[in-house]
Parts: structure tokens; sequence; C-alpha cells
């Protein structure tokens, strides 16, 4: 069934947080697909706020390729930006699987680029930018 969040401005980012969250469920491993300056570590950074993380510990992994964070629960958050990946090779090489097979939430920018490599079980999140500067959080469950 389609699903979609319509997040109107940067006031509604933690109430839209908030209901991806409990819409979403038990999926671990969530992709957000999405041009440049859709939102993907806006978003993002709501949602490790929500979980409890510390929000100056929230940054784009672009160079990094992965950061970790710490939830309140005392889970771990894994928080990854694939843009600068050639080539699927060079996710392997961070140990990527490790990753995905923890049970940690994964929250993953720019997907597309290691589209290969993703679990079935991946949740493909798409964000749209409207015609208004609002933007449309998009999915199938």
């Amino acid at each position: 069934m389609q699903q979609e969040i319509i997040i109107r401005d940067l006031t509604g980012l933690g109430a839209a947080a908030r209901q991806f969250l409990d819409m979403v469920g038990g999926n671990s491993l969530v992709a957000f697909y999405a041009p440049m300056g859709a939102g993907k570590t806006t978003f993002i950074t709501a949602l490790c706020k929500e979980l409890g993380v510390r929000e100056d510990a929230v940054s784009s992994p672009t160079f990094a390729i992965v950061n970790e964070y710490l939830a309140a629960s005392g889970e771990p958050v894994y928080h990854f930006d694939f843009y600068r990946i050639d080539k699927p090779a060079e996710a392997l090489d961070i140990g990527l699987y490790e990753y995905l097979d923890s049970g940690a939430l994964c929250l993953m920018e720019w997907p597309e680029n290691i589209e290969s490599l993703l679990p079935e079980e991946t949740l493909k999140v798409s964000i749209t930018v409207l015609p208004d500067g609002s933007r449309r959080l998009s999915w199938e469950d």
C-alpha cells in the first residue's frame, strides 16, 4: 500500500519524523531517494532527534560514508551517505553488510549508488519537492 507524509515547512519536521517512525515500525533498513537539496540529511536529523540522538551529533557522513549515533534506547543508529561511492565494491570495503545485518536502524542517503547491494527488505522512501516548497515522503509498504 502506498504511504505518504507531507511536510509543509521546517516547523512540521518533528511531527513528520514521529509519524514516519510510527508508520514504518520495525523496518531497520531505510533508503532515502531524492535529488540534491531535497532534505535527506535534514529529515534524517529529525528522525535521529526523535530517537533521542544528541542533535549536535548528527551530520552528513559525505566524506566518512557512515556515521554511528547512539539513540536514547542505547541502540546504535547508522547514517550512510553513498554520494561519493563510484562502485558497489567501495561500500563492501567499509563492511556494509555488517552494518545492514546488525539489526540496528540504518538510514541511507544516495542508495541508488549501491542499489545492487540493498537487501530486498529495504524500505525505499522517495522525497519529492513540491511546487510550493513542501516535501512529500512516499513509500510502498
